[in-house]
């Protein structure tokens, strides 16, 4: 990770603009591809951001940050006045966050049980691999489709962007252009959900005690 101190205007250009007049920011330039720009102000969440995969362009005086976004390009234009401090940090495999407990247990579960991700599902693999991260479970479904499921205890926003950016990359593959997104959790939020079926995402919410075989699945009546 590589944490820049800078005295900075911000300029973001896509499906909005914004402009970040000239002040003293952290920009955060992470190995994923995601870049943050912080004031010392605001709470936790960045004043701008650009989630991968990215273009990072330099020079002396810019960091420039592409994305492209369908049929037109986001784009993260720093203008650097100052460098107060440059540093770069390797914060190793081991700074990763692994899955709790019940994550990690629900991942199992349906790995046995693909069918509760949806209709016909088989499991192809668990942990499939990408070039930024593990799918958790990638399936094929009732008409040999690619289908890639993503798990969570509870689905927040942050987990339809990290199936996005799965998706993304899997895509490029030309034998897994079609690969389509599934969401599965105990609990998705709402704005997850509204979020996640807006790209196209299906969103399964699942029992961990009817995974287990503790209690019977609710019936469910239709007219």
């Amino acid at each position: 990770m590589r944490l820049v101190v800078a005295r900075c205007e911000v300029r973001y250009t896509g499906r909005l603009d914004a402009l970040l007049p000239m002040a003293l920011r952290l920009i955060m330039l992470k190995s994923d591809g995601s870049v943050l720009v912080h004031a010392d102000t605001g709470g936790y969440k960045p004043q701008n951001w650009m989630t991968p995969p990215t273009v990072v362009e330099e020079s002396e005086d810019r960091i420039v940050v592409r994305k492209r976004a369908g049929a037109t390009e986001d784009r993260l234009d720093i203008v650097i006045e100052e460098v107060l401090s440059d540093v770069t940090h390797d914060m190793g495999e081991a700074a990763a966050l692994e899955k709790d407990g019940v994550e990690a247990h629900l991942q199992e579960l349906l790995a046995d049980a693909p069918e509760w991700c949806g209709e016909g599902f088989r499991l192809v693999r668990r942990e499939w691999p990408t070039d930024i991260g593990p799918v958790d479970l990638m399936c094929r479904d009732d008409e040999d489709g690619w289908v890639a499921v993503e798990v969570k205890r509870v689905a927040t926003i942050e987990a339809v962007e990290q199936l996005t950016r799965y998706l993304e990359r899997i895509c490029r593959d030309p034998a897994m252009a079609g690969c389509r997104g599934v969401l599965v959790a105990q609990t998705i939020k709402p704005q997850a959900r509204v979020l996640a079926e807006a790209r196209g995402f299906a969103c399964v919410e699942v029992d961990l005690g009817v995974l287990r075989g503790e209690r019977e699945p609710e019936l469910t009546l239709f007219a």
